[in-house]
């Protein structure tokens, strides 16, 4: 991989593989609070981006995501590029969507879906978490209340494996923002995150 991004001891016991979502790559403003809140002496995260994401940072022009293949291609490359005995997967909507597509068959020892895309706004017809209810691979998975992509009450009507466990974002959209109204702020939303990620990692 030509460019990814390091926080965290090179020695820590757990390592966090890290990626984006369709929109926005690795160094996104929510990306950098998420990698740099959670690394320290104990965890060590490795952001990287998919091939669409690299080709848009080397020529400046927005593509479409790869086609699913090649996005789980990536995944599975990175996951034995950064193999480690305590690898955990994570990823922001699209990016945690396709880890949740290849976590049973890398085996990792935690998964992190942040955000993730249940079903495109405004279309509830077009579910994309099936695979969630049978997922055997420990899962944290972050939502924001209010995400058009799934928010809490249509998420609490979806069959989810006993592992999956969810940590509600307050008031957050898909990008976890909340509304001045709720008196909370993106920076709490997202130290909220970053602790929840510190407790499941380090207690997987």
């Amino acid at each position: 991989m030509s460019h990814v991004l390091i926080n965290g001891a090179d020695n820590a016991p757990n390592r966090v593989l890290l990626t984006h979502g369709a929109g926005a790559g690795m160094e996104h403003s929510v990306m950098n609070s998420l990698a740099l809140g959670l690394a320290d002496e104990q965890i060590q995260v490795i952001r990287f981006e998919f091939p669409f994401m690299q080709k848009t940072r080397a020529d400046g022009r927005k593509r479409p995501p790869d086609r699913e293949p090649a996005l789980l291609n990536c995944w599975r490359e990175m996951a034995a590029e950064f193999a480690h005995p305590r690898l955990f997967l994570a990823g922001k909507s699209m990016g945690g969507r396709m880890a949740s597509l290849v976590a049973d068959e890398l085996a990792p020892a935690g998964l992190v879906l942040l955000g993730f895309p249940f079903t495109p706004p405004g279309k509830p017809d077009r579910f994309r978490g099936q695979h969630l209810a049978t997922l055997a691979t420990p899962t944290l998975l972050a939502q924001g209340e209010r995400d058009n992509f799934g928010n809490r009450a249509a998420v609490a009507a979806y069959d989810l494996a006993p592992g999956v466990n969810t940590q509600w974002v307050k008031d957050g959209d898909h990008g976890f923002s909340p509304r001045k109204s709720s008196g909370t702020t993106l920076e709490r939303n997202l130290a909220a995150i970053v602790a929840g990620m510190r407790r499941f990692v380090l207690a997987c």
